[in-house]
């Protein structure tokens, strides 16, 4: 089975084609471009660099959320219009999850966290494997109160290995909360790997939907809406 996944949840955009068994082809752009100029260039590249076409695909994955609002909608529109066309079906990536596939830490709790703006982030928490296996459901919090209910999941010793972009705005107060508790994932694997995405598409081919299901997975309302229902409790129009 060929997947083709995408990925636009975050600061890196990822394409990524692979079957049970290969990756055949994985690129992952962090540059200037938004998520909307690359996406379709790298996924015609990965067609070219197969030589598959998009009717050679058998499921089409997206990285439905948490992230940012608007990468996420690219990358759910794209695939939504891939799997349309092509007439397959597709499947809603978690990245929290992804995150957590893309690296191997099998005595630490594996805590992905992204940048949430407003003070806070996204968040999870996993015990590595493929899939990994969820220890705390998906947040979007202040980070002290994430780091509590991170804490609370691995117990009292367990290392905390943390990833993603929401790591580098945060790491002070994360190593000041657990000190030597604290573990963090290389350069190489803290971001999220498209790869990733296709592997995880693989293991959950049975939740796979047609393109009208396929949604984005939010945690909260988008700033516009928070503001709106902010002027609209204030007795604002």
């Amino acid at each position: 089975m060929n997947v083709l996944a995408l990925d636009t949840s975050g600061p890196v955009c990822g394409v990524a084609i692979a079957d049970e068994t290969t990756v055949r082809y994985e690129g992952a752009a962090v540059n200037r471009f938004t998520h909307s100029v690359s996406l379709l260039q790298m996924v015609n590249e990965a067609f070219a660099h197969t030589g598959l076409t998009v009717g050679d695909i058998d499921l089409f994955a997206a990285v439905v959320g948490p992230g940012s609002f608007t990468g996420v909608r690219i990358g759910v529109s794209t695939v939504k219009g891939l799997a349309h066309g092509a007439g397959k079906p597709c499947v809603g990536i978690n990245a929290l999850e992804a995150l957590a596939t893309g690296t191997g830490a099998p005595t630490a709790l594996v805590c992905p966290i992204q940048d949430a703006r407003a003070g806070q982030v996204y968040g999870a928490a996993f015990t590595a494997g493929l899939p990994p296996v969820r220890a705390l459901a998906d947040v979007a919090a202040k980070l002290d109160d994430y780091l509590d209910l991170a804490l609370a999941a691995a117990g009292d010793t367990r290392p905390l290995l943390f990833l993603g972009d929401g790591v580098r705005p945060n790491l002070a107060r994360i190593q000041e909360r657990l000190g030597a508790r604290a573990q963090f994932a290389p350069p190489h694997l803290a971001a999220l790997r498209p790869a990733a995405v296709c592997m995880l598409a693989l293991a959950r081919q049975g939740e796979q939907v047609d393109y009208l299901t396929l949604a984005p997975h939010y945690l909260r309302a988008p700033q516009a809406e928070r503001a709106r229902a902010e002027r609209l409790a204030g007795g604002g129009v």
